[in-house]
């Protein structure tokens, strides 16, 4: 599964950049931290964990393997639009619900403060299972977003954040996505998912299954919302032009 790969990659680059442990800051310093004199080096610190964070997301997003309409059907052959949907959101659910059993684990571990990189490895571990779930319901509605692989990519990680489907008759370009407002959108999204989950995993260290339960509820309701926009606009599969080539290409 792409998602736990990439989440295994940010466990492994673990560092100053990597953690989110600043993050905290904003409900209240941990022990041990100054609460004036260094009020200032957390907030920065806050800001860069979160920089971090949406810079390996960015970096990510092109190198997610998405199926076209074409490998979809023939994996799910005979199903219809809605059916095969509800097969790839099924799939989704469980892979981030395997990411999230795995930070529910770290936070059992008996030195909690390693459990904030933890914590960016499976925002970084989701981001990439629910990119993938997103670029493929646009391939079943046949609405795959205009461009090269990395512009896909790029439009999608933009519906990411703002749980949306992509307005196709506006194409997001490299240079858009590369600007200041997606890393906005990006970085209000960490951090939403960041304090929605620390208030569950940090005080309570309830494990694994809170961890997967929260994963699983949060994909199925971004699919819900993406879906729901995207069934709007929907092109038949047989007004659809024939495929050019593997969406992999450049």
């Amino acid at each position: 599964m792409t998602g736990a790969h990439e989440a295994a990659g940010a466990h492994a680059e673990r560092g100053p950049e990597a953690s989110l442990a600043a993050a905290r800051g904003h409900e209240g310093a941990p022990e041990g931290v100054p609460p004036q004199g260094g009020a200032g080096r957390w907030s920065r610190g806050a800001r860069a964990g979160l920089t971090a964070v949406v810079d390996r997301i960015i970096a990510t997003a092109p190198r997610v393997p998405v199926r076209d309409l074409a490998t979809l059907r023939g994996q799910f052959p005979g199903l219809g639009p809605e059916e095969i949907a509800d097969k790839l959101v099924t799939g989704a659910a469980n892979g981030t619900s395997t990411v999230g059993a795995g930070i529910g684990a770290a936070a059992m571990l008996p030195v909690p403060p390693a459990m904030p990189a933890e914590l960016a490895a499976e925002i970084v571990g989701v981001a990439a299972v629910e990119l993938k779930l997103i670029a493929e319901l646009h391939e079943v509605y046949g609405l795959r977003a205009p461009g090269t692989a990395r512009q896909r990519a790029l439009a999608y990680l933009a519906a990411w954040a703002d749980e949306r489907g992509v307005d196709v008759t506006k194409p997001t370009s490299v240079n858009a996505a590369l600007g200041g407002q997606l890393r906005r959108e990006l970085r209000q999204r960490v951090l939403k998912r960041t304090f929605r989950n620390l208030p569950n995993l940090a005080p309570f260290m309830i494990g694994a299954t809170v961890g997967a339960v929260m994963n699983r509820r949060d994909t199925r309701r971004l699919a819900d919302k993406v879906r729901a926009d995207l069934r709007r606009r929907q092109v038949s599969w047989a007004a659809l032009p024939p495929p050019e080539g593997p969406q992999d290409g450049p």
